[in-house]
């Protein structure tokens, strides 16, 4: 199970870097409603601006405790269950957007993933 976890660590880490710090104002297949960039795909779920803001800081700052966690593993079940939280969100938007389900898959798979690295984490 440690492997799995670390694995999944790896997955949701690099790809959450992926998605806010380099793909941040790309277009892609993900995005909520019609939106080219983030801050579009937030204005398309009726959210503030700075909202997005509040949750690339939170998405970054997790992705980088469940690298690290790799070496310091008290900072994983923290990082995990943040991510977690907001991938629920994540999820709740495409849907109160009405996107198509394959919108929020990325959100729904990290959403999975971190559930599995909450149960590795999770106290006896």
């Amino acid at each position: 199970m440690e492997i799995l976890v670390q694995i999944c660590q790896i997955v949701i880490g690099c790809g959450l870097l992926n998605v806010w710090l380099l793909r941040f104002n790309k277009r892609t297949a993900y995005r909520g409603g019609t939106a080219a960039n983030m801050l579009e795909e937030f204005t398309a779920y009726g959210l503030p601006a700075w909202s997005c803001y509040l949750v690339g800081f939170l998405k970054v700052a997790s992705a980088f405790a469940l690298l690290a966690g790799l070496l310091y593993p008290a900072v994983v079940l923290p990082a995990a269950i943040i991510i977690a939280v907001l991938m629920a969100g994540a999820v709740a938007m495409h849907l109160k957007v009405g996107d198509p389900f394959m919108k929020s898959l990325p959100a729904l798979s990290v959403l999975v993933l971190s559930g599995i690295i909450i149960a590795g984490h999770w106290p006896a």
